[in-house]
Parts: structure tokens; C-alpha cells; sequence
């Protein structure tokens, strides 16, 4: 079985399924956000801090409209950061048994889309760039290509794409096992 961490936060998990069908692999995917609420908080109240009294200072110079444009600043700044917590709500999730493969992928307004693929007629296409490495994974089968793990960096795709491709390895394998107790 294949474990990875992939994405914005820890949500990759293995195993699992009932005995019938186990996982081989299973993955959500997660965009990544490097300003949790703490920070979001302090860069807030830094941002209308600084809009706060550099606005008095027009005020005080005589240019009081100015104080209302520095509040607008903050209110925009606000609304746009608003806009990315929300779209950071998007996952996907990918899992493997011996005789699926299973694509589901949620947007942020909670649109879900999901594809069940035979794992031995899946392949994992690449677009790899020279400089910056893996740019679009796609999962092609019969002719059709779907597009994965469109949140991840270089780096994390390539992690993601071995992972992958060793769950489909296994699964192409048959669902034969020997476990030992």
C-alpha cells in the first residue's frame, strides 16, 4: 500500500475499503495555502494599522478624503483574500483498488465531477517542462485524457506521479495478496 502527503494539508490516507476491494492507493489533493487564519489575522490588522495612521496623516495635513481611499485599500485587500479562502475549498480525490480507478474532483462551490477508470487500460501522461520539471498530469485512457492534480507544484506532481504510477503497478498485478498475520 502507498502512502503520501500531497497538497495543502494532511488529508492523504491509505488503505482501507473492505476486504473485498482494498485500496491500493488514495490521495486527496488539496490547493496549497501558505497563510493560515492566524496570519491572515496579523497581516489584516497590520494592513489597516498602516492604512489607519498614514490616513490621519492626511487628515491632519488637510487632505481628509484620502483617509476614506486608505480604508477602501484595506476593504479590497480584505475581499480578495476572501476570494482565495474560497476557492482553496477545491479537492480531489484519487483511489486505486485492484479493479478501479477513481477520480472525484469537488470545486469550491461544491460542483462534484467523478470518473471510475479500469486501472489496467489507465496510463499516467506527462508534460514536463526542461527547467521547472512536471507541468500536467493527465490520466489517459480509451483516447480521453483527464486532467490531475492540477494544484500541485513541479515537485509535488513528480511525488504524486510516482505514487501513482506504483499504485497502478500493483493494481495491474491482480488483486492477489498474501497477507500474514
Amino acid at each position: 500500500m502507498s502512502s503520501d502527503n500531497i497538497g495543502g494539508g494532511p488529508k492523504a490516507a491509505t488503505g482501507g475499503g473492505n476486504a473485498a476491494d482494498p485500496k491500493i492507493f488514495s490521495a486527496v489533493i488539496t490547493p496549497h495555502r501558505s497563510l493560515g487564519p492566524t496570519g491572515f489575522l496579523v497581516f489584516m490588522l497590520c494592513i489597516g494599522g498602516l492604512s489607519f495612521v498614514s490616513g490621519i496623516a492626511f487628515v491632519v495635513m488637510g487632505a481628509w478624503p484620502i483617509f476614506g481611499f486608505f480604508g477602501l485599500d484595506v476593504l479590497l485587500v480584505y475581499l480578495a483574500f476572501r476570494a482565495n479562502y474560497r476557492s482553496a475549498r477545491a479537492y480531489e480525490e484519487v483511489t486505486v483498488t485492484a479493479t478501479e480507478l477513481t477520480v472525484r474532483q469537488v470545486s469550491h462551490r461544491g460542483r462534484v465531477r467523478e470518473w471510475t477508470l479500469n486501472p489496467l487500460w489507465v496510463r499516467l501522461d506527462r508534460i514536463v517542462h526542461e527547467e521547472f520539471g512536471i507541468e500536467r498530469l493527465f490520466l489517459v485512457s480509451h483516447g480521453r485524457r483527464l486532467p490531475i492534480a492540477a494544484f500541485l507544484g513541479p515537485a509535488e506532481k513528480a511525488s504524486f506521479a510516482h505514487a501513482l504510477t506504483e499504485a497502478l503497478t500493483e493494481a495491474r498485478r491482480g488483486p492477489t495478496r498474501t497477507v500474514f498475520e
